[in-house]
Parts: C-alpha cells; sequence; structure tokens
C-alpha cells in the first residue's frame, strides 16, 4: 500500500517492469484517500543536490542531505512505483505541507 509521505524508487523507463535500470527516489504527497482508491499518486522528485530554493524542503537520507523538489511535482501510475525505501520524518512532514499550502494558496 501507498502511504503519503513514504519515499518510493520511481521507474523512468517507459516501459513497466520489475528490474528498472533506470530509477529516481521520489516522495509521494498526495492524500491517502487519493492513494487508495486511485491507480495514480502525486510524487515530488528527491534530488541530491541541495540548492536552498524555496520550493525545496531539506532533510537527511540514507546519511546524505537530500532536498524533495516541490516545484516538479507531477502525477505517474503507482506501477512506476517499483519499491519503498523509507518515508519521512514528522518535521520535515509539516514544512511540505506547508508549503505545498503556499505554493497553491489563493
Amino acid at each position: 500500500m501507498v502511504k503519503r509521505f513514504d519515499i518510493f524508487l520511481l521507474n523512468l523507463d517507459e516501459t513497466i517492469s520489475d528490474d528498472a535500470k533506470n530509477s529516481r527516489p521520489c516522495l509521494v504527497i498526495s492524500p491517502d484517500e487519493m492513494n487508495h482508491h486511485l491507480d495514480s499518486v502525486i510524487i515530488a522528485p528527491i534530488s541530491s543536490v541541495t540548492r536552498k530554493y524555496p520550493t525545496r524542503i531539506l532533510f537527511e537520507f540514507l546519511g546524505k542531505e537530500r532536498a524533495v523538489v516541490l516545484d516538479q511535482i507531477q502525477t505517474v501510475e503507482k506501477l512506476r512505483l517499483t519499491k519503498k525505501i523509507g518515508e519521512i520524518e514528522t518535521q520535515q512532514q509539516r514544512e511540505i505541507l506547508e508549503r505545498l499550502q503556499e505554493l497553491f494558496a489563493l
């Protein structure tokens, strides 16, 4: 089951297969209600390049500083999420939700 704030490897190849050679970590940001009922999820890529932009949330993952890239969110099919590799901590969850609210405020 895919949940909000889970970190997955995203298959970047055009063909869907279990042995994806080209993948990138991403963070699921869509609400769980959506994640449970649809075949797609909204994700934000995770980058090892940690530029301090307002749309980047820095966090530590796998012993290195990373960034959730909120200026590149997209909707992808769940089939492209190949492997759960972690989840983001509560403090960063709050920061992400606050930043998304700022981005989409009226």
